[in-house]
């Protein structure tokens, strides 16, 4: 027997620690080759670190919530052979760098890549197992198979090995017989009862790192808003006909895709809205296309999926490929280059929408636009009142690089274009 000690290895560019999200195992188990071992969050990415061997787990170090850098020993094995140490190179000196296992990324909302990131692919493989006789599948796909009541030995998997990816698991509801997840029931408490308990939630992870996005883009950047309401009456008879008519390979429209195509065919005039902002080096970068970030909200917290160069599409496409970045940040398969590169953000509560908001910006980003319901009310209209459908907006701006008079100017130019919307496509 010897011992083998796994260091926390080199998980993307200029990556120098991580934190600790998920134990997947603890001392005393007994692990093969590849199962995973713990998540970690980076200040680019959520990664599922893989064991490199074969062996028992005699120590671990850190808890959930801990930063350990890169390099410092992780996990101690018992490992058949002589492992990676010897009596006369103690724990405290690094030995020989160990075999790098291959991170398997969960993409965070500004993520960094990863060395070989397992890469779904749509050929379909026979079900697969690791050297435990498990199915080759991510804790988070097991979790998402257990609540939807699906036997993952049932599953044929399309990842590298036969591995069972989140798709696979959309394939198979989609193919019907899978039970519907119990819900329990929230417990109700009686009327005139007080309710003392309290729950405390360590704020780790993505949501820790959300919330650090945020406080910096709210402490570094002077945000000022500004709101508008748009008479969306014309788009919405023009949306309804184009989704009567549309092809059955075509995807059905909301308001967001004309959005989107609206926004890049005015940026040209607003430059300065459609830019990145670097404070520490006095530097804007103003960008020719147009890379629009979707807020999308997940079971895992906010996601930042961005639909590139939309000013090279038409309606279809930029309805199909946004359908396609936030459904994939949704179910955790988003690839690396989806979740980078916006140039501005567009964010929306759909039905939840409400009147109003102050949009914190998308760092380093300069600009960002809230989006809410579109209600029909009265409406003053060529000199009496008529039912019309109107649509709050909200966006706010970097104070530092744009005007209060430049930000006004995009929104207004935005709402010329939605109020009378054949110009979209002149």
């Amino acid at each position: 027997m010897g011992t083998y000690e796994f260091r926390l290895p080199d998980i993307g560019e200029g990556v120098v620690e991580g934190e600790i999200v998920t134990w997947h195992v603890k001392v005393g188990d007994t692990v093969r080759e590849d199962d995973p071992l713990l998540e970690v969050m980076t200040d680019k990415a959520s990664v599922e670190i893989p064991s490199p061997v074969d062996g028992t787990i005699t120590s671990s170090t850190g808890a959930p919530g801990d930063i350990i850098p890169v390099g410092q020993v992780c996990i101690v094995f018992d490992v058949e052979g002589d492992g990676n140490t010897t009596a006369s190179s103690p724990t405290s000196e690094a030995p020989a760098e160990p075999p790098k296992p291959t991170p398997k990324p969960t993409p965070a909302p500004t993520p960094t890549p990863t060395p070989s990131p397992v890469v779904s692919t749509p050929t379909q493989v026979s079900p697969s197992t690791g050297a435990s006789g498990k199915p080759l599948a991510s804790p988070a796909v097991r979790q998402r198979a257990r609540q939807a009541g699906i036997d993952l030995r049932n599953v044929a998997g399309s990842g590298p090995a036969g591995r069972i990816t989140h798709a696979d698991i959309d394939a198979q509801i989609a193919g019907g017989g899978v039970p519907a997840p119990v819900v329990q029931p929230s417990p109700t408490v009686p009327r005139g009862v007080k309710r003392t308990s309290t729950e405390e939630v360590p704020v780790i992870g993505l949501r820790r790192k959300i919330a650090e996005n945020m406080a910096e883009s709210k402490r570094r950047i002077p945000h000022f808003s500004y709101f508008e309401e748009i008479d969306v009456t014309e788009l919405e008879a023009l949306r309804q006909h184009l989704n009567a008519t549309k092809a059955d390979d075509q995807p059905k429209l909301t308001y967001l895709p004309f959005i989107m195509l609206a926004l890049s065919k005015i940026m040209p005039d607003h430059p300065e809205c459609n830019a990145h902002y670097d404070d520490e080096a006095n530097m804007v970068t103003r960008h020719g296309a147009v890379h629009l970030g979707i807020a999308t909200q997940t079971d895992r917290g906010l996601y930042v999926p961005v639909v590139k160069h939309v000013e090279a599409m038409d309606v279809w496409t930029a309805a199909a490929e946004m359908q396609r970045v936030s459904g994939a940040a949704r179910a955790g398969s988003a690839a690396l280059d989806d979740l980078s590169g916006s140039t501005f953000t567009i964010t929306s509560l759909g039905r939840d929408g409400g009147l109003g908001a102050t949009p914190i910006i998308n760092r380093p980003e300069v600009s960002i636009l809230g989006v809410h319901k579109a209600n029909e009310r009265p409406l003053v209209y060529n000199g009496r009142i008529e039912i019309r459908r109107v649509m709050n907006v909200s966006s706010s701006f970097d104070h530092r690089v744009v005007d209060g008079a430049d930000g006004a100017a995009l929104i207004q130019h935005l709402k010329r274009m939605l109020e009378h919307p054949a110009t979209i496509f002149m």
